[in-house]
């Protein structure tokens, strides 16, 4: 379950920071990682007046699906003493909510314009950012095979700007009393 979530988390980061996307793509290169200043540029710091508290966006989209899709409920219950009916209807009303907090932040657009299970083209030199070529794959292309998935693409990305305290930053959800 680590490298999992480690996935998740290297994903969520590469696809909010181009910094750090390419340092993600260097390590599974095996490149030298290249070398980040500690102190940013003092022309770009903000004044005092203006900070913003620091949050992760991932931590904001984290939240909200949460908030409106319980995503992360569904993902950390233990789900050995449930059936499979009761993890599906569960499921069904997660994936609800998810497409809505998705919709609502990113336009989406297929990568791959045909239909899966066509074929379809990779061209030379392409981006593996955008093309996994699988199978027997010599070369650099131009690969001519059988679409297993579109592959997903962010046109546009309308996170919200985080406007709590440094102190919450990182909750995701709040724990939630009774009384």
């Amino acid at each position: 379950m680590g490298r999992l979530m480690v996935a998740i988390r290297a994903f969520f980061v590469a696809l909010y920071s181009s910094q750090k996307a390419q340092q993600i793509r260097a390590i599974l290169d095996s490149s030298p990682l290249p070398k980040i200043d500690a102190e940013p540029n003092p022309q770009q710091r903000e004044s005092p007046s203006h900070v913003v508290p620091a949050r992760s966006e991932a931590i904001t989209l984290l939240a909200a699906l949460q908030r409106e899709a319980r995503l992360v409920d569904l993902v950390k219950q233990p789900l050995g003493q449930f059936s499979d009916e009761q993890i599906g209807a569960a499921a069904r009303d997660v994936l609800t909510g998810c497409a809505s907090v998705l919709d609502r932040f990113f336009t989406l657009q297929p990568v791959a314009t045909q239909d899966e299970g066509t074929t379809c083209d990779v061209p030379r030199g392409y981006d593996p950012a955008e093309y996994k070529v699988a199978g027997h794959v010599e070369g650099s292309g131009p690969f001519h095979g059988k679409l297993a998935h579109t592959g997903w693409r962010a046109t546009t990305v309308k996170l919200p700007t985080w406007t709590g305290s440094k102190n919450s930053a990182l909750i995701i959800a709040p724990a939630e009393v009774e009384v």
